[in-house]
């Protein structure tokens, strides 16, 4: 997530300069053509504003279901966040020797506590990691060289590359988990399932002491089918991608319109006066850029969980969940809040 009130324009120009000089070269080899008569057909405005009007449409609607995906992904972590709480309280409420004949000590029923807490941070943390494995589709494993080469840059200097190696051992599953426990989880090949559900067997053998009753056993277990819905959700939008009919097609419908609009524009600006010929490079260019903009930013938002600036700031919600459980347990121990780095935040 872009953490600063304004991308800036050192950003503006890292991110998309490259892209308005090569249209301001393309445009500066039309406009010569045009100077010395080599070429003097001139296209009419009115199809070219025709498909610069399809094109914004067309573009728009990506641009919106983009967005989409990009705002439920961020309400399905705010679930997660919420529910994480909830599941802190009742854990910490719930568990006790109310129900029990045989009384347990206080140190082990904190110990109880302390396990099924630290096996939620776990699961967390390997959903989040379950999230950033790339997928076919996304920019990283793009069968373009460049942009997979580009997004790979992007990555490391703007998105999950930025966590330092003390960030990765904080959120290490081998923190959370016993270490039988962790040798056997890890080895599923949904670690964040079976974590749930490791957590739901837990439920029961309390439930068979007597440390929950039958209501606060369905009560928890209700949260551990939350955050099986949760899960689920995020998992959606990551599997699925936007139709790639609409994510790609825009992109072809951009570069069409990018190429017809030098021969319509530039020689249109040529006749306003002496220095249109000056003038048309730059505007044209900048039209293109645009559009080729308004392209760009839907491309990068459609896929919300590829460790990218764009993402939502999983690992910064994780480390707020880990902080308030872990405070839930009495703990001054804790690990610092995930800070923004080069204006973003992971």
């Amino acid at each position: 997530m872009i953490s600063t009130r304004t991308l800036g324009l050192a950003r503006t120009i890292r991110w998309s300069g490259k892209d308005f000089l090569m249209l301001a070269i393309f445009s500066g080899i039309i406009a010569a053509l045009y100077h010395f008569k080599i070429i003097n057909f001139v296209l009419p405005w009115l199809p070219v504003s025709v498909i610069a009007t399809a094109v914004a449409f067309y573009v728009g609607f990506k641009n919106n279901q983009s967005y989409d995906r990009l705002w439920e992904a961020r309400k399905i972590w705010g679930g997660i966040v919420n529910d994480s709480r909830s599941w802190g309280m009742m854990v910490d409420g719930f568990i006790s020797n109310f129900f029990t004949s045989q009384e347990v000590p206080e140190q082990e029923i904190l110990q109880i506590k302390k396990r099924l807490i630290y096996r939620h941070i776990a699961w967390m943390y390997a959903h989040r990691g379950q999230l950033l494995i790339p997928t076919e589709w996304e920019h990283i494993s793009s069968q373009n060289g460049k942009v997979a080469r580009a997004a790979e840059r992007y990555q490391n200097n703007h998105g999950i590359g930025t966590i330092n190696s003390e960030e990765q051992s904080r959120i290490d599953l081998q923190n959370f988990l016993p270490q039988g426990e962790y040798e056997r989880m890890i080895n599923y090949k949904n670690t964040a399932t079976q974590i749930i559900n490791e957590q739901n067997r837990d439920l029961s053998e309390l439930r068979a002491w007597g440390l929950i009753d039958d209501f606060r056993h369905m009560e928890l277990a209700n949260l551990l089918k939350s955050f099986y819905t949760l899960q689920g959700k995020n998992e959606r939008i990551k599997k699925y991608p936007l139709p790639r009919q609409y994510a790609n097609m825009s992109r072809y419908f951009v570069r069409i319109f990018i190429i017809l609009l030098p021969f319509s524009m530039i020689p249109t600006l040529m006749e306003t006066s002496e220095w249109g010929l000056w003038f048309s490079v730059p505007i044209t260019a900048l039209v293109a850029w645009v559009y080729w903009v308004m392209e760009a930013v839907g491309d990068f938002s459609e896929n919300p969980f590829q460790g990218m600036a764009n993402d939502i700031p999983m690992l910064s919600l994780c480390r707020v969940i880990e902080i308030d459980l872990r405070e839930m347990l009495g703990e001054k121990e804790l690990p610092p809040a995930v800070k923004s780095k080069n204006g973003v935040l992971m």
